[in-house]
This record gives C-alpha cells, structure tokens and sequence, in this order.
C-alpha cells in the first residue's frame, strides 16, 4: 500500500519554493489551471506529495472541495538526515522549536507557506 498526501492550496506557486527550493522536492507531474498550476505531483527519496488547488478540486469533484479556507492538513515527516533538514530550514519561520520527545524523536515544526502543519522528525540520538 502507498499513501500519498494531497494538500489543498490556493495557489501551488506560493508553495512551490519551500518544498522544491528549500526541501528538495522534484517536480514530477504538473497540470496547468489557465496561466497558473492547478495540480503538482513532487517526489524527494521515494516520497510523493501532491498540491492542488482547490479551484481545481471545485471543477473536478465539487464534493471534495474545502468548505472554508481555514482547513489544514497536519503531515509528520520523518527524516534520516536530522541536521540536513534543519540546515534547509535555516532562517524559515519556525512555529514548534526543536526538542527532543519523550517517545525518542527530535522534532521541529511549522506552518508550510499555505498554512498547513509540517513536522520533521528523526529518532533521537541515543544517550
């Protein structure tokens, strides 16, 4: 089974340079929506995710269209390389400081650019 993230966005640009830029992502597929991106897929060391717009879920399946803009989705990364990722995010907003968890994770989080909540991890050094 594979499960891949779609997180819903108003505009794929804005989002674009944080995880292909910043986090290393490719960009595999793209669909356009008139002059802008309506769908994206993005892969980084096996993963995938996808950003679509929600006009473009609202021409599609209007069902599944967000009913209000204040939706997000919550996505845990774990990462092999710990340093790397915070080296990537170096001078990003952070809005959950790294700590170290009683579960054996360190961890960082933030707001991606459309507002979607984004934690890396990796497991804790051992002690």
């Amino acid at each position: 089974m594979k499960i891949t993230p779609i997180l819903t966005v108003d505009r794929i640009e804005v989002s674009l340079p944080f995880w292909v830029d910043r986090m290393g992502f490719e960009k595999t597929v793209e669909m356009p929506d008139g002059d802008r991106l309506g769908f994206v897929i993005l892969t980084r060391n096996g993963s995938e995710l996808m950003l679509q717009t929600a006009a473009t879920i609202q021409k599609d399946e209007p069902k599944f269209a967000p009913s209000d803009t204040g939706t997000r989705a919550s996505l845990y990364i774990e990462v092999d390389d710990f340093a790397d990722t915070t080296k990537r995010l170096n001078g990003y907003p952070i809005a959950m400081p790294q700590r170290d968890t009683f579960y054996g994770m360190r961890e960082v989080g933030l707001f991606e650019p459309s507002g979607h909540i984004v934690i890396f991890g990796a497991r804790s050094p051992k002690t």
